[in-house]
């Protein structure tokens, strides 16, 4: 259990990136108080830990419905987080919220559902990931339980670095930021071609 639950909270520490959501957040809310911020941040990681767990709880079902083997979403998903691990490296915008969504955003009073929530923090890369490690965790309580904590903890690290944004971006600066998501997005790449390495032998073997 504690080593599943470790693996499942170092994968989604990487895609949460907590030190460049809270970049984000800062950036999205130049004019807000810190009541407007801490009231955003509690309503985004709660919208987006009731969407990840509904996702990781009925995902599984779903593909089945679909026809969909775990082998082939090994692949799939490894693809996708791959794709979010060149977002974090090149710093581009492929599964994260587009310039364009951003400057939509800036201008909300509340920006705490999309993008910081959706999908920020339950994006593609975290929905994908979850479902496979619940998929691993088949018939296992207690590795589903060690993953609903890492869940939890990565969501309270993320939310503690929200809540903390301010601090955060001035102590890291710009460019400890962009060092930092870099580093992450290596790690998530190595990640990725873990997911597509066993699914491709799942499905050949």
């Amino acid at each position: 259990m504690l080593e599943s639950a470790g693996y499942a909270l170092v994968a989604l520490l990487v895609i949460f990136d907590p030190p460049g959501t809270a970049a984000i957040f800062v950036a999205m809310t130049p004019g807000d108080s810190l009541a407007q911020r801490r009231r955003q941040a509690l309503r985004a990681v709660a919208i987006a830990f009731a969407v990840l767990v509904t996702f990781a709880l009925t995902g599984s079902w779903l593909l089945r419905a679909m026809g969909i083997g775990l082998p082939a979403l090994q692949v799939a998903g490894g693809l996708l987080l791959f794709l979010l691990a060149a977002d974090m490296v090149m710093g581009r915008h492929v599964l994260r919220a587009t310039p364009e969504e951003e400057r939509a955003a800036a201008r909300q009073e509340d920006i705490s559902v999309f993008p910081l929530a959706i999908p920020l923090l339950a994006g593609p890369g975290a929905m994908t990931s979850l479902v496979l490690l619940r998929e691993q965790a088949a018939g296992e309580p207690l590795r589903i339980l060690g993953l609903l904590l890492a869940l939890v903890t990565a969501l309270g690290v993320t939310l503690a670095a929200l809540l903390a944004a301010g601090r955060v971006t001035r102590l890291l600066g710009t460019t400890g930021a962009h060092v930092i998501g870099r580093v992450l997005g290596v790690l998530l790449a190595a990640l990725a071609a873990q997911f597509v390495l066993d699914g491709l032998r799942a499905g050949l073997g």
